[in-house]
């Protein structure tokens, strides 16, 4: 087979040949041992804080991958992670950016890997999926359901490869435990519960007005989130915890979880059609904590099951994903897997039964797929289902009572209300 990289592959079959796609074995791009570099797919990293830059580490650790470029509005993690890539190297040839926008516009970059905040994601995504950048792009895939689906629909629309951080999917234990469930061995699932963290995080010294530091382009920070004043509780790590950035835990974590539920279930193209639920929100601590500390609600869904999302304290088994059916029940977290009755744990799935799809290794499942392009284990429309349970509850316990939803049109039942909390209003320029 002729070694076609992947700029050359997207000059001569990008549209409708997207069909009938050009594979490249993992086995001849290399994961071990020397790669010539027409042959690497060349990365630019965006947002290279504390979980961009262990990504940004995997990538440097894959042979047929080289990172060209990174780019953060702190120069502190700028400069280390530009360091990082050199050292890797043995080179100064690491490119660092302030401003995303100079990235994606370099046509000698093949896939970018995206780790901002919530309130990030939507922007970058579509503005990487216009400029024909393959993605590998963290969890939560969207900050809200209208930005999950322009994402879905970016990376549709110009046929590029998408990758959610949703890591689990790569784990032998979930993904057994996901087909004991769909190959009927505990029968007819009834309930399934998922257990995520209980709590917020936050400095409680850090959430007074502070000027802003040096080297730190807070504004671009903000981006088309409402101006608010720094104060160092507010940015970084903190903003999950601040409904203008993020949704809290649940949102932080039912990408994970809530994906694995819907893994199991066969319902990656599906969503509730009635969520019900109750929150506990933070005491006032100068308005700047405010996602639930503490949560609990109630997915019915058409397909006949019941789903309950709440904190690990409401939970009986805490953290994961445990399914009930008629028969018994499976439990898996990232301690292991768990069922009843435990003869289950030694079943075999069978030649002829469902076999999902298989990855050891999520980001060399990313690079695989942006050479051969077929889907991953994770693409965006099954990480648009997964956060979307998390959005909605998030809504349903804001609104303090019952709604009702249209997975097909992606709308609330006759609740304007409701349908307004799809969406946020985004700071000038900003637009997805």
């Amino acid at each position: 087979m002729k070694i076609m990289n992947r700029r050359q592959f997207l000059k001569t079959t990008f549209g409708a040949a997207m069909a009938a796609p050009y594979f490249i074995p993992s086995s001849v791009l290399g994961r071990n041992g020397a790669v010539a570099p027409s042959n690497r797919i060349t990365i630019g990293c965006i947002g290279v804080g504390g979980m961009g830059t262990e990504n940004m580490k995997s990538f440097l650790g894959k042979a047929n991958a080289q990172v060209l470029a990174v780019c953060d509005v702190d120069t502190n993690h700028r400069h280390q992670a530009r360091d990082l890539v050199n050292k890797n190297y043995n080179n100064q040839d690491c490119a660092a950016y302030n401003d995303f926008r100079e990235l994606l516009a370099r046509p000698d970059i093949d896939a970018v890997m995206i780790a901002t905040p919530d309130q990030w994601h939507g922007i970058i995504a579509v503005a990487a999926a216009r400029s024909r950048k393959d993605i590998y792009g963290e969890k939560p895939l969207a900050y809200t359901i209208s930005e999950g689906r322009a994402i879905v629909d970016a990376v549709q629309r110009y046929g590029v490869i998408w990758q959610t951080g949703s890591w689990q999917r790569s784990q032998q234990h979930f993904r057994f435990g996901c087909e004991l469930v769909r190959n009927g061995r505990i029968g007819a699932v009834h309930t399934v519960r998922v257990g995520l963290p209980y709590g917020n995080g936050g400095d409680p010294n850090g959430t007074q007005p502070a000027p802003v530091p040096e080297g730190f382009d807070y504004d671009m920070w903000l981006g088309p989130a409402p101006w608010r004043p720094y104060s160092p509780g507010r940015c970084h790590w903190h903003f999950r915890w601040i409904s203008d950035y993020s949704g809290g835990q649940l949102t932080d974590w039912a990408g994970h979880h809530c994906d694995i539920a819907n893994w199991g279930m066969n319902t990656e193209s599906s969503a509730p059609i009635e969520i019900e639920g109750q929150a506990i929100f933070p005491p006032a601590q100068d308005g700047l904590y405010d996602t639930p500390e503490s949560y609990y609600f109630e997915c019915k869904y058409a397909e006949g099951f019941t789903m309950i999302v709440a904190d690990q304290r409401q939970q009986p088994k805490g953290m994961g994903t445990q399914f009930f059916g008629s028969e018994g029940w499976v439990y898996v977290d990232r301690s292991g897997i768990d069922a009843h009755p435990k003869s289950l744990l030694k079943s075999a799935i069978g030649p002829n039964e469902i076999h999902l799809y298989e990855s050891a290794d999520h980001v060399g499942n990313f690079l695989d797929c942006v050479a051969s392009r077929a889907k991953t284990v994770t693409p965006a429309e099954a990480a648009h289902h997964a956060i979307m349970i998390g959005h909605l509850g998030n809504i349903a316990m804001k609104l303090g009572r019952k709604v009702r939803w249209n997975p097909q049109a992606e709308r609330f039942i006759n609740d304007p209300g409701a349908d307004r909390l799809l969406s946020r209003p985004m700071r000038s320029p900003w637009n997805v």
